[in-house]
């Protein structure tokens, strides 16, 4: 294989990858990602010791260890055009030799974590629970630009999808991926679990009316009323399903949780979001710490 073009893999004056500034050392095996750049130092606060920090742009990161056990946390931004930027740099640090500019032969897989805020889909999921994805479904059209292959199962949800939400005409043919088995059996006490459907937008695209209106108006209670046998939606928001996709095809293990600061069925929204998000990332360093390999 040829070496990939530098207007490619883009690497700036110190050697690291173009958007997060990172090059490969400073990156541990497990790295969480959080949507807000303030968060990074909401996850690092309670870290033993951190080795390294950078930013730039959104992209903050911090390196360090818990315990033993070494970490990286990393600001993402917000949506799948983000998620596109983050998720390809991560793979290349580890699974690209820079110098040569070519695919390692042995390629790693790194632990992919999204700390994250969402809206609940389900009167029965309230504000300031927790939720693992078990999927990511994506409306928002990034993992068409790859060659994600769909399964049978999967390829008949998506029919069934788009039959009961009636969005065939709003969005390009939705894709889904699953979490990383390993890592979900490590968060089901205290987590609801089910489908997490990724937007490419917060207002319209999540069935929100300020001054405009929707080609769907009806779109909540049909993803609150979608059923798949035991499958349902739980939730939504612009990350997991592009964080899913993405690390199916590149081989990382990944997992989605999430904070439910709204609740789009009843209309409510967390009056202390940041006490929530604090538990969740509690939570997830503390089974990081006892479970994590």
């Amino acid at each position: 294989m040829n070496p990939i073009a530098a207007s490619e893999l883009i690497l700036n004056s110190r050697g690291a990858v173009y958007h997060l500034d990172l090059r490969p050392e400073e990156l541990a095996p497990t790295v969480i990602t959080v949507g807000d750049p303030d968060r990074v130092k909401a996850v690092s606060r309670y870290f033993d010791r951190i080795e390294f920090t950078c930013q730039h742009r959104e992209f903050i990161t911090h390196t360090g260890f818990v315990g033993s056990k070494r970490i990286t946390v990393l600001s993402s931004g917000i949506g799948p055009d983000n998620i596109d930027i983050v998720l390809n740099e991560l793979d290349a640090l580890v699974n690209i030799d820079l110098a040569t500019r070519r695919p390692k032969e042995k390629l790693s897989s790194l632990q992919i974590i999204r700390l994250g805020t969402s809206g609940s889909l389900q009167a029965d999921i309230p504000v300031n629970s927790f939720v693992a994805s078990t999927h990511g479904l994506g409306i928002d059209n990034l993992l068409h630009f790859y060659r994600l292959n769909q399964n049978e199962e999967e390829s008949l949800l998506i029919q069934s999808f788009l039959a009961q939400t009636q969005l065939q005409h709003q969005t390009g043919q939705p894709y889904i991926s699953a979490a990383s088995a390993s890592l979900l059996k490590l968060f089901t006490t205290n987590f609801y679990q089910g489908i997490t459907v990724t937007c490419p937008g917060f207002y319209g695209p999540q069935g929100r009316v300020l001054r405009l209106g929707l080609n769907n108006p009806s779109l909540i209670n049909r993803l609150t009323d979608f059923k798949f046998g035991a499958h349902r939606i739980t939730n939504f928001e612009m990350e997991t399903a592009a964080i899913y996709g993405l690390s199916r095809l590149m081989g990382h293990q990944c997992l989605a949780l999430n904070v439910i600061v709204a609740n789009r069925v009843t209309q409510t929204f967390s009056d202390n979001a940041p006490l929530h998000i604090d538990r969740l990332i509690q939570q997830f360093l503390t089974t990081f710490s006892e479970s994590f390999s």
